[in-house]
C-alpha cells in the first residue's frame, strides 16, 4: 500500500507506483478530485511480436528522481525483450500538463520494431458513470471528458505521432478494458465509447542493433475542450524535451533556499538528499489555495471506506511549521489564510478538511449518551496559532499576522480561553491527536498552552494589551493545572490524560508518545527533570526491541498492528514517534558527541523509506516493510524539522567547542 512516485505542481497531482503505472490523479485541488481513484493506468511495450506489461515480473526496475527535482527517474531493463527503458514523469511547473519520456535502448545487435503501449483509465471526478473517451481528429489525440474537467493525450516518436489507438468499455459485463486489446500489438481504431470507458494509444520505434530512441507522451487537463487543445499545441510548439528539462530547472532553483542557509554539519550524504526529497514531497502535498494535505494514496480505501485526502488542521499546523523552519514562509502562508476562512463562528476549527475549504467527513459524534458534545480535537485549532506565531517569529512578516489578527488570532484565542474545566483549570475533554478517544490530554492542552502564548505574543505586538494579558493568565493557568493533576510522582512522569470514569477524573496512564509536546510546545523546557525523566519512559517503554527499532505511538496501539508481544512490539513504529525522541535528544544535547544518537536515528529513516524516497506512516515493526499511506506528509515534514533542528544544534556545539578549545 504505497505510492512510490508521486509529482505535482500545487492544483495537480499525480501518483504512481512500483511498476511507473498512474493510479491517482487529483485536479483542480490536489487531493480533489482524484480522476483515476486507484485504478491502474498501464504502460506496456510489444517487441517483435512479443507483448509485455510493466508489472510482469520479468522486469527489473528501478525507481528515483532526478536529484533535486519532482521529475522521475526510472530505468526498466528486460532481458528477453532485449530492451531497457529510461523513464522521466513530470507535472508542469505552472500548467496543468503531465509529461513522460521514454527512452528505448536496443540491448541486442539485432533490430527491433517497437511499440509503446499507454492506457488510460479515468473514473473523471472520481466515478464511473456517464464518462466519455474519443479520438479528435483534428488534432489527431484521444480524449476523456465529463462536464468541465477534460483530459486529452498525445505524444510522438521518431516515427510521428500517435500510432495506433481506441476507446473502449472497461469493468461493465464482461469487459476488462482496452488494455487486453493491445496484447497483441495493434489497437482495433474504435473512435468512441461512453459510459465506463478507458482508452489505449500507442507509439511506435524502430531501433537498429545497440541504438536508442526517445518517445514522448503527454496529458493536457482543463476545464473544456478549447483549453486542453490549447495546452496540447504548447507542448508541441515547446517542445517537450525542454519542456522536462524546465521542470528540472524549476524545482533546483526552488531548492536553493536551503543550500544558502544550511550548512549540513557531519550528516551523510543521503541524510541531506532526502531531506530536500522531503521539502519536495511536502510542497506536492500542498494546494496552492492553502490546503495541506495529510496523504492522497487511496491504496487505504481498501480498508476503510475513506481516505486521507483531507487537511487536518493539526497535520498541516505542524507541518507548515517545518516548511516555515527551513525558510518557505511563502509556501506555507496560504494556509493561515485557508484556516481563517474555515474557522467556525464559535471560533474553533473542525475535525478536517476538504481541499476546497469544505468540512470533511468525521466519527467524531455531536451527542454520546444523549448529552451533546463538541466534535473536535482542540489542538487543531491551537496549532494553528501556535504555528503561526512561531513562523512570524522567524521570518518577520508582519502583514500576515497582521490581516488574520482580528478574525483568526482572536477569535481562535478567545475560544480556547472560554473552553476550560474550571474545576481543574484545563482544557475542556476533547478527542485526542490521534481521534481515537475523549478526555483531557497531556498533547492537548500542551498545544492550548502554546497556542494561547503565541496569541498573546501577537497581542502585544499589536498593542492589544488587555487581551495579551488574558491570553497569558489562561496559559498560566493551564501550566499549573497540568503540573498539578497530569504529573503522576508515583510514575514518575506525565500520565497520558484524564479520563471521566463515574463522575471523577482518573489518570490514564498509558505511555504515550505525544507527550514530548510538554517540551516542543513550551510548557516547561526540555531539561526539566520531570520531562527528562518522561521522555526516556517513552524511550525505553514505547522502543521496537527489533533489527527495525523506532518508537511506537502507545502501548498496545491497536491500528494496523502486526504483533501481540507487547513487550517486544508495544505498537507499530511511527516515524512520526521515532523523530519526536529525536527532537528531545537534539533539544537536551550538551556535546557534539549527544547528537549520534538523533544522526543514527535520521540515517535509519533513510533506510526505511520506500524505493524513491517517500516515507510511509508507519514500518512493519519485523519485516521493515511500509503500512498504511505513503507518502505521509507529516512524517516527511517531521523529518525536515528534525534536521533543521540537528543543523542548528551541531552549530551551536560546534561553535562553543571551537571557542572552547580556543582558551
Amino acid at each position: 500500500m504505497a505510492r512510490h512516485l508521486v509529482i505535482g505542481n500545487g492544483k495537480m497531482l499525480m501518483n504512481l507506483d512500483d511498476h511507473c503505472f498512474i493510479r491517482d490523479l487529483y485536479f483542480p485541488f490536489v487531493g480533489q478530485l482524484n480522476h483515476i481513484g486507484g485504478q491502474q493506468c498501464r504502460f506496456g511495450i510489444w517487441c517483435n511480436g512479443a507483448f509485455v506489461w510493466l508489472d510482469d515480473p520479468s522486469w527489473r526496475i528501478e525507481l528515483g528522481y532526478i536529484e533535486n527535482s519532482l521529475v522521475t527517474n526510472v530505468i526498466a531493463r528486460h532481458d528477453g525483450l532485449g530492451l531497457e527503458l529510461y523513464v522521466n514523469d513530470g507535472i508542469h511547473q505552472r500548467e496543468s500538463i503531465y509529461m513522460k519520456r521514454v527512452v528505448v535502448r536496443n540491448l541486442t545487435g539485432e533490430p527491433k520494431d517497437v511499440r509503446v503501449f499507454f492506457h488510460q483509465d479515468l473514473m473523471i471526478d472520481g466515478n464511473e458513470v456517464g464518462d466519455t473517451a474519443a479520438y479528435y481528429p483534428m488534432n489527431r489525440t484521444v480524449f476523456h471528458y465529463k462536464r468541465s474537467s477534460y483530459f486529452m493525450f498525445n505524444g510522438r516518436s521518431q516515427t510521428g505521432g500517435i500510432y495506433q489507438f481506441t476507446t473502449g468499455i472497461k469493468r461493465f459485463h464482461s469487459a476488462e478494458g482496452t488494455w487486453r486489446d493491445a496484447e497483441d500489438g495493434e489497437l482495433m481504431g474504435n473512435a468512441i465509447a461512453q459510459g465506463s470507458v478507458d482508452s489505449t494509444i500507442s507509439f511506435r520505434v524502430e531501433l537498429q542493433g545497440g541504438a536508442e530512441s526517445s518517445l514522448y507522451y503527454w496529458m493536457s487537463v482543463g476545464s473544456d475542450l478549447e483549453e486542453v487543445k490549447r495546452l496540447d499545441q504548447y507542448v508541441l510548439e515547446s517542445d517537450p524535451e525542454k519542456l522536462l528539462s524546465r521542470i528540472v530547472i524549476y524545482w533546483n532553483h526552488w531548492l536553493t533556499k536551503v543550500g544558502t542557509q544550511y550548512q549540513f554539519g557531519d550528516l551523510p550524504p543521503e541524510v541531506v538528499r532526502l531531506f530536500k526529497h522531503s521539502l519536495l514531497i511536502v510542497r506536492t502535498q500542498i494546494d496552492e489555495r492553502g490546503a495541506i494535505m495529510a496523504a492522497n494514496d487511496t491504496d487505504i480505501l481498501q480498508y476503510n471506506r475513506d481516505h486521507y485526502s483531507y487537511m487536518w488542521p493539526r497535520d498541516g499546523a505542524l507541518i507548515a511549521d517545518a516548511m516555515s523552519l527551513a525558510g518557505y514562509h511563502g509556501t506555507v502562508a496560504p494556509f493561515f489564510h485557508f484556516c481563517n476562512d474555515a474557522l467556525a463562528p464559535e471560533g474553533y476549527l473542525y475535525h478536517k478538511y476538504n481541499p476546497d475549504g469544505t468540512v470533511g467527513s468525521s466519527w467524531h459524534p455531536y451527542v454520546v449518551h444523549g448529552i451533546p458534545r463538541l466534535p473536535i480535537q482542540e489542538d487543531e485549532t491551537a496549532l494553528v496559532l501556535f504555528a503561526l506565531w512561531k513562523d512570524y517569529e522567524r521570518h518577520g512578516e508582519i502583514e500576515l499576522p497582521q490581516s488574520l489578527y482580528p478574525s483568526l488570532v482572536r477569535k481562535a484565542a478567545s475560544f480556547l480561553c472560554d473552553y476550560i474545566e474550571p474545576s481543574l483549570g484545563l482544557p475542556l475533554p476533547s478527542y485526542d491527536l490521534w481521534e481515537e478517544r475523549y478526555g483531557i490530554w497531556t498533547y492537548t492542552a500542551s498545544s492550548v498552552y502554546g497556542g494561547l502564548m503565541g496569541a498573546a505574543y501577537f497581542a502585544d505586538l499589536f498593542g492589544d494589551y488587555e487581551r495579551s494579558d488574558r491570553y497569558r493568565n489562561v496559559a498560566e493557568r493551564i501550566k499549573l493545572g497540568m503540573l498539578t493533576h497530569l504529573w503522576d510522582e508515583a510514575s514518575g512522569r506525565f500520565a497520558r490524560g484524564l479520563a471521566l470514569r463515574d463522575g471523577k477524573w482518573e489518570k490514564d496512564m498509558t505511555l504515550e508518545s505525544s507527550v514530548f509536546g510538554l517540551f516542543e510546545f513550551g510548557v516547561l523546557p526540555a531539561d526539566d527533570d520531570r520531562v527528562v525523566r518522561t521522555m526516556h519512559a517513552i524511550q525505553q517503554g514505547l522502543s521496537i526491541k527489533t533489527d527495525i527499532g523506532g518508537i511506537a505511538r502507545y502501548t498496545n496501539d491497536y491500528y494496523f498492528q502486526q504483533s501481540d508481544d507487547l513487550e517486544r512490539v508495544p505498537g507499530n513504529p511511527w516515524i512520526i514517534c521515532t523523530l519526536w525522541v529525536a527532537y528531545f535528544q537534539i533539544e537536551t544535547a550538551t556535546s557534539l558527541a549527544d547528537l549520534e544518537a538523533p544522526r543514527v536515528t535520521l540515517e535509519k529513516i533513510v533506510r526505511s523509506t520506500l524505493e524513491g524516497g517517500n516515507m510511509p506512516e508507519q514500518i512493519h515493526p519485523t519485516q521493515g516493510t511500509p503500512l498504511s499511506v505513503a507518502p505521509l506528509t507529516w512524517s516527511h515534514a517531521t523529518y525536515i524539522k528534525t534536521v533543521c533542528l540537528y543543523v542548528r544544534k551541531h552549530e551551536e556545539l560546534a561553535s562553543s567547542a571551537a571557542k572552547g578549545s580556543a582558551v
